[in-house]
């Protein structure tokens, strides 16, 4: 199959190639893995490269990307890239300065698509999983739909070319779809999907807003033993 030729086409006029190769991994996986890996997955013909700020590893996915557009594999339009915005960073004020760490990991100019990644805001700060001394996390109080106007406003910045959402059911969905004055709807809603679960009711309600559903653990997922816990 020709990757580069299969693809959706988006909302807001972009287009979504249909396969991504996404590099997320445990975290004792060195991280010169994940640029060997997407160079790897580049030169076999994969051009959507799904990544995210709580993955830790952007850095080396973007060497990846640039050097196989330094040897002339692809250009940079060839390139559909996907990052995503981690729960600390939720606050309104948060938002662009997360999507341009990013940016400065990857050393790219813009992304292709820019995700909520879980609608669950957490508190801010240096902790990407910040606890109690009980060993809960510490969530925190923010409005999506003023997380969503913020990825409105990354979009407009030219920072990213789209934006979407991730792990929303349809009611959180719903609340972004009817926020007074949405100037953007989701793109997309990346979510785990696979024969034994099979998101069917989710998918009819995207597709009746005209919102790709984006599959990730298409072959079954594996249970981490400590991020269950964490997220009791």
């Amino acid at each position: 199959m020709d990757l580069k030729s299969q693809k959706v086409k988006l909302n807001d006029g972009h287009f979504i190639p249909v396969l991504g190769f996404g590099t997320a991994a445990p975290e004792e996986v060195p991280k010169n893995e994940a640029l060997e890996a997407t160079e790897f997955a580049i030169e076999v013909g994969f051009c959507h490269i799904d990544c995210a700020c709580v993955y830790q590893n952007e850095e080396q996915v973007g060497q990846a990307i640039r050097s196989k557009i330094a040897d002339g594999t692809v250009k940079r339009e060839d390139i559909f890239y996907t990052s995503k915005l981690w729960c600390t960073f939720f606050q309104p004020d948060l938002v662009q300065p997360a999507l341009e760490k990013s940016l400065k990991d990857l050393q790219l100019d813009y992304v292709d698509l820019y995700l909520i990644h879980f609608p669950v805001a957490m508190k801010p700060g240096e902790e990407l999983l910040p606890k109690d001394e009980n060993g809960k996390i510490i969530l925190d109080s923010v409005d999506l739909c003023r997380t969503w106007e913020a990825l409105e406003k990354c979009k407009d910045a030219g920072l990213t070319k789209s934006i979407g959402v991730s792990n929303f059911n349809h009611k959180q969905l719903e609340k972004i779809l009817n926020k007074p004055g949405l100037k953007y709807k989701p793109v997309c809603n990346q979510v785990e999907c696979h024969p034994y679960l099979n998101q069917s009711k989710l998918l009819d309600f995207c597709k009746s807003h005209d919102i790709v559903l984006v599959d990730y653990s298409a072959l079954g997922s594996q249970r981490i033993k400590g991020w269950c816990l964490t997220l009791s």
